[in-house]
Protein backbone atom coordinates (compact mmCIF):
# COMPACT_ATOMS: atom_id res chain seq x y z
CA UNK A 1 0.00 0.00 0.00
CA UNK A 2 1.12 3.39 -1.22
CA UNK A 3 1.28 6.33 1.61
CA UNK A 4 2.44 9.52 1.39
CA UNK A 5 6.51 9.85 2.27
CA UNK A 6 7.28 11.18 5.58
CA UNK A 7 9.51 14.32 6.69
CA UNK A 8 12.40 11.39 7.94
CA UNK A 9 12.51 10.08 4.38
CA UNK A 10 12.29 13.46 2.65
CA UNK A 11 15.06 14.37 4.57
CA UNK A 12 17.32 11.18 4.09
CA UNK A 13 16.98 11.70 0.20
CA UNK A 14 18.04 15.84 1.05
CA UNK A 15 21.15 14.89 2.98
CA UNK A 16 22.13 12.10 0.46
CA UNK A 17 21.80 14.71 -2.33
CA UNK A 18 24.41 16.91 -0.48
CA UNK A 19 26.07 14.75 0.60
CA UNK A 20 27.25 13.49 -2.84
CA UNK A 21 27.19 16.68 -4.61
CA UNK A 22 29.79 17.73 -2.20
CA UNK A 23 31.87 14.02 -2.90
CA UNK A 24 31.13 14.73 -6.64
CA UNK A 25 32.45 17.91 -6.64
CA UNK A 26 29.50 19.54 -8.82
CA UNK A 27 29.34 22.84 -5.93
CA UNK A 28 32.57 24.12 -7.74
CA UNK A 29 32.30 27.25 -9.92
CA UNK A 30 33.57 24.87 -12.80
CA UNK A 31 32.98 21.41 -13.03
CA UNK A 32 36.59 19.01 -12.94
CA UNK A 33 38.27 22.47 -12.50
CA UNK A 34 36.88 23.24 -16.26
CA UNK A 35 35.47 26.55 -17.39
CA UNK A 36 32.63 24.47 -17.74
CA UNK A 37 29.49 24.62 -15.27
CA UNK A 38 27.50 21.20 -14.72
CA UNK A 39 25.04 22.08 -17.35
CA UNK A 40 27.46 22.86 -19.86
CA UNK A 41 29.66 19.73 -19.00
CA UNK A 42 26.22 17.36 -18.87
CA UNK A 43 25.29 19.11 -22.56
CA UNK A 44 29.02 17.71 -24.22
CA UNK A 45 28.57 15.46 -22.96
CA UNK A 46 25.69 14.21 -24.23
CA UNK A 47 27.17 14.92 -27.93
CA UNK A 48 29.98 13.03 -27.32
CA UNK A 49 28.51 9.72 -26.74
CA UNK A 50 25.22 10.55 -28.98
CA UNK A 51 24.88 10.79 -32.94
CA UNK A 52 22.01 12.20 -34.48
CA UNK A 53 20.92 14.52 -31.28
CA UNK A 54 19.02 17.60 -32.06
CA UNK A 55 18.02 20.70 -29.99
CA UNK A 56 14.62 18.96 -28.97
CA UNK A 57 15.99 15.78 -27.65
CA UNK A 58 18.71 17.30 -25.81
CA UNK A 59 15.91 19.88 -24.17
CA UNK A 60 13.62 16.76 -23.59
CA UNK A 61 16.27 14.33 -22.25
CA UNK A 62 17.73 16.96 -19.54
CA UNK A 63 14.87 18.83 -18.78
CA UNK A 64 16.29 21.95 -19.87
CA UNK A 65 14.71 24.95 -20.40
CA UNK A 66 14.41 25.70 -24.51
CA UNK A 67 15.46 29.29 -24.13
CA UNK A 68 18.58 28.61 -21.76
CA UNK A 69 19.48 25.08 -23.45
CA UNK A 70 19.45 28.12 -27.15
CA UNK A 71 21.77 29.94 -25.69
CA UNK A 72 24.24 27.60 -24.49
CA UNK A 73 24.17 25.47 -28.29
CA UNK A 74 25.34 28.88 -29.59
CA UNK A 75 27.73 29.95 -26.94
CA UNK A 76 29.70 26.23 -28.52
CA UNK A 77 29.01 27.03 -31.64
CA UNK A 78 30.61 30.67 -31.50
CA UNK A 79 33.78 28.97 -29.65
CA UNK A 80 34.29 26.45 -32.56
CA UNK A 81 33.07 23.31 -30.32
CA UNK A 82 29.22 22.78 -32.39
CA UNK A 83 28.27 22.25 -36.01
CA UNK A 84 24.61 21.86 -36.91
CA UNK A 85 23.58 20.25 -40.37
CA UNK A 86 20.11 19.93 -41.42
CA UNK A 87 18.05 16.31 -40.24
CA UNK A 88 17.81 13.96 -42.74
CA UNK A 89 14.37 12.48 -41.56
CA UNK A 90 12.58 16.04 -40.59
CA UNK A 91 14.06 18.93 -42.75
CA UNK A 92 13.05 21.16 -39.54
CA UNK A 93 15.27 19.89 -37.38
CA UNK A 94 19.13 20.71 -36.99
CA UNK A 95 21.42 17.49 -35.53
CA UNK A 96 24.26 18.30 -33.70
CA UNK A 97 27.58 17.51 -33.27
CA UNK A 98 30.88 18.34 -31.70
CA UNK A 99 34.01 19.66 -34.06
CA UNK A 100 37.28 17.95 -33.90
CA UNK A 101 37.90 20.75 -31.24
CA UNK A 102 35.03 20.27 -29.40
CA UNK A 103 35.96 16.57 -28.94
CA UNK A 104 39.12 17.63 -27.86
CA UNK A 105 38.12 20.34 -25.22
CA UNK A 106 35.63 17.45 -23.77
CA UNK A 107 38.34 14.45 -23.80
CA UNK A 108 40.32 16.17 -20.83
CA UNK A 109 37.06 16.51 -18.67
CA UNK A 110 36.26 12.70 -19.96
CA UNK A 111 39.68 11.47 -18.80
CA UNK A 112 39.29 13.78 -15.20
CA UNK A 113 35.98 12.69 -14.18
CA UNK A 114 36.74 8.50 -14.97
CA UNK A 115 40.05 9.53 -12.74
CA UNK A 116 38.32 11.12 -10.24
CA UNK A 117 35.45 8.08 -10.18
CA UNK A 118 38.16 5.71 -9.83
CA UNK A 119 40.10 7.47 -6.89
CA UNK A 120 37.07 7.10 -4.84
CA UNK A 121 36.63 3.48 -5.85
CA UNK A 122 40.21 2.75 -5.34
CA UNK A 123 39.65 2.19 -0.96
CA UNK A 124 36.79 0.32 -1.89
CA UNK A 125 37.21 -3.87 -1.97
CA UNK A 126 35.64 -5.51 -4.25
CA UNK A 127 32.48 -6.54 -2.68
CA UNK A 128 32.14 -3.29 -1.50
CA UNK A 129 32.40 -1.80 -4.89
CA UNK A 130 29.82 -4.65 -5.97
CA UNK A 131 28.03 -3.34 -2.99
CA UNK A 132 27.82 0.31 -4.37
CA UNK A 133 27.19 -0.45 -7.85
CA UNK A 134 24.02 -2.52 -6.96
CA UNK A 135 22.97 0.12 -4.52
CA UNK A 136 22.91 2.55 -7.04
CA UNK A 137 21.14 0.24 -9.82
CA UNK A 138 18.45 0.49 -7.25
CA UNK A 139 18.12 4.00 -6.85
CA UNK A 140 18.09 4.35 -10.54
CA UNK A 141 15.13 1.54 -10.89
CA UNK A 142 13.63 2.90 -8.37
CA UNK A 143 13.23 6.80 -9.20
CA UNK A 144 12.82 5.90 -13.03
CA UNK A 145 10.16 2.71 -13.24
CA UNK A 146 9.48 3.12 -16.47
CA UNK A 147 12.46 2.61 -18.05
CA UNK A 148 12.51 0.43 -21.36
CA UNK A 149 12.40 -2.95 -20.77
CA UNK A 150 13.60 -2.77 -24.42
CA UNK A 151 16.97 -3.08 -23.06
CA UNK A 152 16.48 -6.46 -20.78
CA UNK A 153 17.46 -9.49 -22.93
CA UNK A 154 16.77 -12.77 -22.09
CA UNK A 155 19.38 -14.77 -22.47
CA UNK A 156 20.47 -18.83 -20.86
CA UNK A 157 21.62 -19.05 -17.31
CA UNK A 158 25.95 -19.29 -16.43
CA UNK A 159 27.30 -20.73 -13.96
CA UNK A 160 26.58 -18.71 -10.69
CA UNK A 161 23.39 -17.49 -11.70
CA UNK A 162 21.11 -20.18 -9.69
CA UNK A 163 22.84 -19.25 -6.33
CA UNK A 164 21.83 -15.75 -7.23
CA UNK A 165 18.23 -16.58 -8.25
CA UNK A 166 18.03 -18.24 -4.80
CA UNK A 167 18.85 -15.59 -2.90
CA UNK A 168 16.72 -13.37 -4.45
CA UNK A 169 13.60 -15.11 -4.79
CA UNK A 170 13.54 -15.69 -0.97
CA UNK A 171 14.94 -12.52 -0.11
CA UNK A 172 11.91 -11.07 -2.26
CA UNK A 173 8.82 -13.77 -1.28
CA UNK A 174 10.44 -13.07 2.55
CA UNK A 175 9.69 -9.49 2.21
CA UNK A 176 6.53 -9.60 0.41
CA UNK A 177 4.74 -12.86 1.91
CA UNK A 178 6.52 -13.62 5.05
CA UNK A 179 7.58 -16.99 3.91
CA UNK A 180 10.25 -18.52 6.09
CA UNK A 181 13.37 -20.34 5.23
CA UNK A 182 12.32 -23.94 3.74
CA UNK A 183 11.11 -21.82 0.63
CA UNK A 184 14.78 -21.32 0.32
CA UNK A 185 15.28 -25.32 0.85
CA UNK A 186 12.66 -25.89 -1.95
CA UNK A 187 14.50 -23.36 -4.38
CA UNK A 188 18.25 -24.90 -3.50
CA UNK A 189 16.84 -28.65 -4.13
CA UNK A 190 15.05 -27.26 -7.60
CA UNK A 191 18.48 -25.87 -8.71
CA UNK A 192 20.58 -28.52 -7.57
CA UNK A 193 18.71 -31.39 -9.49
CA UNK A 194 18.62 -29.01 -12.54
CA UNK A 195 22.55 -29.01 -12.40
CA UNK A 196 23.23 -32.04 -11.90
CA UNK A 197 20.72 -33.93 -14.50
CA UNK A 198 19.56 -31.37 -16.59
CA UNK A 199 18.45 -32.54 -20.14
CA UNK A 200 19.97 -29.32 -22.64
CA UNK A 201 17.66 -30.73 -25.75
CA UNK A 202 14.64 -30.92 -23.29
CA UNK A 203 15.55 -28.36 -20.25
CA UNK A 204 16.65 -25.22 -19.76
CA UNK A 205 16.82 -22.18 -17.53
CA UNK A 206 16.96 -18.45 -18.57
CA UNK A 207 17.17 -15.24 -16.74
CA UNK A 208 15.65 -11.69 -17.88
CA UNK A 209 18.82 -9.26 -17.82
CA UNK A 210 19.34 -5.61 -18.27
CA UNK A 211 23.10 -4.05 -18.11
CA UNK A 212 24.79 -7.10 -16.64
CA UNK A 213 21.85 -7.29 -13.61
CA UNK A 214 19.58 -10.02 -13.34
CA UNK A 215 15.86 -8.90 -13.47
CA UNK A 216 14.34 -12.57 -12.59
CA UNK A 217 14.04 -16.08 -13.90
CA UNK A 218 12.15 -18.77 -15.29
CA UNK A 219 12.97 -22.81 -15.52
CA UNK A 220 11.44 -25.44 -17.91
CA UNK A 221 12.40 -29.18 -17.19
CA UNK A 222 10.66 -32.42 -17.97
CA UNK A 223 7.86 -33.73 -15.72
CA UNK A 224 7.34 -36.59 -17.10
CA UNK A 225 7.05 -38.11 -20.96
CA UNK A 226 5.51 -35.27 -23.51
CA UNK A 227 5.07 -33.34 -20.62
CA UNK A 228 7.01 -30.27 -19.50
CA UNK A 229 7.31 -28.09 -16.24
CA UNK A 230 7.60 -24.77 -15.14
CA UNK A 231 9.48 -23.91 -12.50
CA UNK A 232 11.07 -21.08 -10.56
CA UNK A 233 9.28 -17.92 -12.66
CA UNK A 234 10.24 -14.46 -10.84
CA UNK A 235 10.74 -10.84 -11.97
CA UNK A 236 12.55 -8.50 -9.68
CA UNK A 237 9.82 -6.01 -7.70
CA UNK A 238 11.04 -2.70 -9.30
CA UNK A 239 11.11 -4.65 -12.84
CA UNK A 240 7.15 -5.78 -12.93
CA UNK A 241 5.21 -4.12 -15.76
CA UNK A 242 7.92 -4.27 -18.06
CA UNK A 243 6.34 -7.29 -19.86
CA UNK A 244 9.71 -9.54 -18.62
CA UNK A 245 7.48 -12.18 -16.98
CA UNK A 246 5.42 -12.84 -20.28
CA UNK A 247 8.71 -12.81 -22.17
CA UNK A 248 9.86 -15.47 -19.95
CA UNK A 249 6.90 -17.44 -19.92
CA UNK A 250 6.62 -17.36 -23.80
CA UNK A 251 10.57 -18.41 -24.16
CA UNK A 252 9.40 -22.02 -21.98
CA UNK A 253 6.50 -22.18 -24.40
CA UNK A 254 8.79 -21.51 -27.68
CA UNK A 255 11.50 -24.18 -26.05
CA UNK A 256 8.78 -26.30 -25.29
CA UNK A 257 7.37 -26.71 -28.26
CA UNK A 258 10.62 -27.13 -30.47
CA UNK A 259 11.78 -29.50 -27.81
CA UNK A 260 8.11 -31.91 -28.68
CA UNK A 261 6.15 -31.30 -25.25
CA UNK A 262 2.40 -32.06 -25.71
CA UNK A 263 1.83 -30.12 -22.59
CA UNK A 264 3.11 -27.75 -20.13
CA UNK A 265 2.36 -28.12 -16.15
CA UNK A 266 3.23 -25.37 -13.42
CA UNK A 267 2.48 -25.54 -9.74
CA UNK A 268 1.94 -22.27 -7.74
CA UNK A 269 0.36 -20.69 -4.95
CA UNK A 270 -3.45 -18.43 -4.86
CA UNK A 271 -1.47 -15.50 -2.99
CA UNK A 272 1.12 -14.95 -6.38
CA UNK A 273 -1.55 -12.86 -7.80
CA UNK A 274 0.15 -11.64 -10.63
CA UNK A 275 2.05 -14.46 -11.71
CA UNK A 276 -1.56 -16.10 -11.57
CA UNK A 277 -2.59 -13.26 -13.89
CA UNK A 278 0.51 -13.72 -16.29
CA UNK A 279 -0.25 -17.41 -16.41
CA UNK A 280 -4.02 -16.89 -17.32
CA UNK A 281 -2.86 -14.31 -19.99
CA UNK A 282 -0.42 -16.67 -21.42
CA UNK A 283 -3.43 -19.40 -21.90
CA UNK A 284 -2.63 -21.85 -19.03
CA UNK A 285 -5.70 -22.84 -17.06
CA UNK A 286 -6.21 -23.94 -13.53
CA UNK A 287 -7.08 -27.52 -12.97
CA UNK A 288 -6.38 -28.06 -9.13
CA UNK A 289 -5.97 -26.52 -6.22
CA UNK A 290 -5.73 -27.68 -2.76
CA UNK A 291 -4.90 -26.51 0.57
CA UNK A 292 -1.42 -26.89 2.33
CA UNK A 293 0.65 -25.82 4.90
CA UNK A 294 3.93 -24.89 3.93
CA UNK A 295 7.02 -22.04 4.24
CA UNK A 296 5.64 -21.30 7.40
CA UNK A 297 1.88 -20.31 5.96
CA UNK A 298 -1.51 -21.46 5.48
CA UNK A 299 -1.53 -21.59 1.54
CA UNK A 300 -3.96 -22.61 -1.51
CA UNK A 301 -1.46 -24.06 -4.14
CA UNK A 302 -2.23 -24.63 -7.55
CA UNK A 303 -1.74 -26.67 -10.36
CA UNK A 304 -2.65 -24.67 -14.01
CA UNK A 305 -1.78 -26.59 -17.49
CA UNK A 306 -1.08 -25.34 -21.08
CA UNK A 307 -2.15 -27.81 -24.18
CA UNK A 308 0.54 -27.03 -27.06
Amino acid sequence: MQTEPDLGQIDQIRAFNRFYTAKIGVLEEGLLESPYSLTEARVLYELAHRDGLTATDLGRDLGLDPGYLSRLLKKFQAQGLLARHRSHQDGRQQVLALTGAGRARFAPLEEKSRAEVAELLRPLANADRARLDAAMKAIRHLLDPGQSASDAVIRPHRPGDLGWIIHRQTRLYTEEFGWDGSFEAMLAEIAARFIATQQPSKEACWVAERNGEILGSVMLVEHSPGVAQLRILYVEAFARGLGLGARLVATCDDFARVAGYGKIILWTNSILLPARRLYEAAGYRLIESEAHESFGQKLIGETWEKLL
